[in-house]
């Protein structure tokens, strides 16, 4: 197995930035004069004038589109709350329906914490817990402020959970 792609190694947020600033691209570079002009492509002046308001309709729609998936996804990520004790996290998270759950603490057999280049500039990033749990097996912190800090505090406390408790996690083959 390979390395992922740059594009799929990119954090979802990234992807629709990328997606927006190619539909701005799209509804405002005039790309019908290049094509008439150094291109060489002969084009009425009718033509071009079409050609020019169905780009900037396609490249407003989606912008439109993209946007509104960009709103919903941060819309969701403001929609969650987590609360982390010494013991377990819960956490809730829905927009329209509310699910509650908790994950306690001595389960957590791994930690994983990625950070796109998106993330680094605004200073976020996702932490994943790997668990034992049943309903959870991965957890995730999505696009967290100060995520290595609140990874350094789930590996600490997630080992004194499985001391106090004298919990070993045994490795699978």
């Amino acid at each position: 197995m390979g390395r992922p792609s740059v594009w799929a190694r990119a954090g979802s947020i990234t992807r629709w930035l990328v997606l927006l600033a190619g539909a701005a691209l799209l509804a405002y570079f005039p790309l019908e004069r290049m094509v008439s002009g150094p291109l060489g492509l002969k084009l009425a002046e009718s033509q071009i004038l079409t050609f020019g308001r169905y780009r900037f309709l396609t490249g407003a729609t989606l912008a439109a589109i993209v946007a509104a998936f960009l709103l919903i996804k941060i819309i969701k990520l403001k929609a969650t709350c987590y609360e982390i004790t010494a013991d377990r996290i819960e956490w809730s998270r829905g927009i329209l329906s509310r699910r509650f759950d908790k994950l306690d603490m001595f389960r957590v057999v791994d930690l994983k914490l990625r950070r796109t280049l998106f993330d680094c500039i605004v200073g976020i990033g996702t932490v994943t817990l790997v668990t034992t749990d049943k309903t959870d097996p991965e957890f995730e912190f999505e696009k967290m402020r100060k995520a290595r800090e609140l990874y350094d505090v789930i590996k600490k406390v997630s080992l004194e959970a499985a001391l106090r408790g004298g919990v070993v996690h045994l490795e699978k083959d």
